[in-house]
């Protein structure tokens, strides 16, 4: 039981830095979600949007942040 408390802290953590990241990065202007490569297609009955390139940075990033954690709980 206190090792699934402390993964559940640790999510809590993780998940309060990523959102304090992109409230940051909306302060300063980063276009998260309006990067070139994101598909959006407007017609007359509907709109379709899919951040496809916004999707892979964030990926890139979390993979990056959740191996520099891991291998630091390694230790």
């Amino acid at each position: 039981m206190e090792s699934l408390s402390r993964t559940l802290m640790l999510f809590g953590i993780i998940l309060f830095l990523i959102g304090g990241g992109m409230y940051l990065a909306a302060k300063f202007g980063v276009p998260l979600g309006r990067l070139p490569g994101d598909i959006r297609i407007e017609g007359e009955n509907g709109s379709f949007y899919f951040p496809l390139t916004t999707s892979v940075l964030v990926s890139v990033l979390l993979t990056i942040v959740l191996n520099l954690i891991s291998s630091f709980l390694k230790k």
